[in-house]
């Protein structure tokens, strides 16, 4: 990858995460202000409904108190008690009562519980109320929450009960108002939030009528009875998400009909809090972070060209420069045009090349009169010893041919053999030396390294059983054929396996391994010899070095030389004591 298309990413990624960051702290704090001002909006109209209720209460506690008060209910309360009285008289007696004082339920109730008359359900005339019966403090009870039933349903009422006495006679003044869309229309509601009233068993109104969608609102309903308490519920009415609206219950408990048994939940007060703002909010939101990012995006493209201009061109000059002359062009020279730091770099480059060129130079003399002296020293080396028995040998004929005459035929053919060994050896010498300086470049042809490996082994089967040598074999059955010189690659491996027959000479092992590798081979020749220490290592490939008390120390340079032909490397791993392990690697 680039410096310019890291550069490129880098300015994209800081300005998605800068904006996503900020998309996200503005995201929380405007939901969080929505809900703050939700709760303060649900909190304001909570209050405003307990002071209405409370409000009704009082009115309707009054109202009724006036009604059980009025000396027409007295006279009602003695003639009903009367032998002779005549209670279907009363029948009609609560409708104008209850009209005057703005009440919606009225009952006119007797000392026995039988209706004596009922506003809201006239035909209930005789019907037994039990329930008010129970009780005698009726005139200290605050006003509570109701089912009243109607003949065509039921309803939610605030109920008050007074008694009204003259001796000991009584009559019980049932009256309330119904809370329905009529006491919900009584609410101020900001924009955005409307007021909904639930009533046992499944009904809810608005401030409009009857809810024509309320299955949404069920589990809402469902956690109201299982925990009277107040609930927040969010309710999706669409797939749109700008339809949500949460609600905050608010638990409406009116006492049970026995009263030995606990109070019961007669309703809810639901205020609804449109999301239908936020979620425009939160959508345009969006909106402005992805035109930000879009034009950031945009943005981080013109100054990654404009550094690209700056910065990158000038290193990838550089580069190609540092290439260049790691392919081995010393001439190379960088024309950048650039200031600051990367114009001293591009001046220290070219600077780094003209000293290179003339270190190499200097190097390539300096390496040339080393070789020319080493060849020098192992040429004097090698030819010293076959010399000294030519040297004896014909100072052997010289003292015959003085002194002896007649023996001269005899020591002239021991001394002609003796020469003709030692020219052969020297013939030898150079043979070595000749093959060496004239290594051809190998001819390359489709190669089964394992025939190869049994091929070479074949000539030293003899050798290697003279000296005791086990070989073990562990040759890779599935290995693909390369591109090689087999006679070349063939010579380098019979120098490894005669160099490992060399270092055993009380005997050992030869283990020879081949592998898949890299997408290449791999060739392992190992033995359990002395072993070499690091710096053997180190110099095992310099030409003319060897460990060995004979030898031109050529053989492993020839191994080098052939495998680096090959496009291959060549590796050594050794420790005194531990053997030997030579390893190649080819394509």
């Amino acid at each position: 990858m680039t410096f310019r298309t890291r550069l490129l990413i880098a300015f994209a990624l800081t300005v998605i995460v800068a904006v996503a960051f900020v998309g996200a702290i503005v995201s929380t704090t405007t939901q969080r202000a929505f809900e703050q001002v939700d709760e303060q909006r649900v909190s304001a109209l909570a209050a405003q409904f307990r002071q209405e209720l409370l409000r009704r209460k009082q009115e309707i506690a009054q109202h009724v108190r006036d009604i059980a008060e009025a000396d027409s209910t007295r006279d009602m309360v003695i003639a009903l008690n009367r032998p002779d009285a005549d209670p279907p008289a009363y029948v009609d007696a609560a409708e104008p009562l209850a009209a005057a004082h703005n009440l919606d339920f009225l009952e006119l109730v007797s000392a026995t519980g039988s209706i004596v008359s009922s506003k809201q359900w006239p035909a209930r005339f005789l019907y037994q109320e039990d329930w008010v019966a129970q009780r005698d403090d009726w005139n200290s009870r605050e006003p509570f929450l109701k089912r009243e039933d109607l003949p065509t349903g039921t309803a939610l009422a605030l109920i008050s009960v007074r008694i009204a006495t003259v001796g000991e006679s009584k009559l019980y003044v049932i009256g309330g108002q119904a809370l329905d869309r009529d006491f919900l229309s009584s609410f101020v509601l900001p924009a955005g939030m409307r007021a909904l009233l639930y009533r046992e068993p499944q009904s809810i109104v608005g401030s409009s009528g009857p809810l024509p969608q309320t299955a949404p609102l069920a589990p809402l309903i469902d956690a109201l009875r299982k925990q009277p308490s107040e609930v927040t519920r969010t309710v999706q009415w669409s797939a749109d998400a700008a339809s949500a609206e949460t609600f905050h219950a608010f638990p409406l408990i009116g006492p049970a009909k026995d009263p030995g048994q606990a109070d019961e939940l007669m309703g809810a007060f639901l205020v609804g809090s449109s999301r239908a703002v936020q979620v425009r909010l939160e959508r345009f939101l969006r909106r402005v972070e992805l035109l930000v990012a879009m034009g950031g995006i945009l943005l981080a493209l013109l100054v990654a060209f404009w550094t690209t201009a700056r910065i990158t061109r000038p290193v990838e000059a550089l580069a190609a420069g540092a290439r260049a002359v790691a392919a081995g062009d010393w001439h190379t020279q960088v024309d950048v045009h650039a200031s600051g730091e990367i114009g001293a770099l591009a001046a220290a480059f070219n600077q780094m090349t003209r000293d290179l060129l003339e270190q190499r130079d200097r190097l390539v003399q300096a390496e040339r009169v080393a070789a020319w002296r080493e060849l020098a020293r192992r040429l004097a080396h090698e030819l010293k010893n076959p010399l000294f028995p030519l040297q004896i040998t014909v100072e052997n004929l010289q003292r015959a041919r003085a002194a002896h005459p007649e023996e001269f035929d005899e020591v002239f053919r021991e001394s002609t053999a003796t020469l003709l060994a030692e020219l052969g050896k020297l013939r030898g010498i150079v043979g070595r030396f000749s093959d060496f300086a004239k290594m051809r470049q190998p001819q390359l042809e489709t190669v089964d390294l394992n025939n190869l490996v049994r091929d070479s082994l074949k000539l030293f089967e003899a050798q290697m059983q003279a000296a005791g040598v086990a070989l073990r074999l562990d040759l890779a059955a599935d290995l693909r054929a390369i591109h090689a010189d087999p006679a070349q690659l063939g010579r380098a491996l019979q120098n490894l396996v005669l160099n490992a027959i060399d270092a055993m000479p009380s005997g050992g092992a030869l283990a020879i391994r081949t592998a898949a590798h890299e997408g290449g081979v791999r060739l392992e020749v190992s033995d359990t010899g002395q072993g070499l220490t690091g710096e053997e290592c180190d110099r095992l490939f310099t030409p003319y070095y060897t460990t060995k008390t004979h030898g031109t120390g050529l053989g492993l340079a020839i191994v080098q030389s052939v495998i680096s032909d090959h496009g291959g490397k060549i590796a050594v791993r050794s420790e005194p004591g531990r053997g030997t392990t030579f390893v190649i690697d080819l394509a």
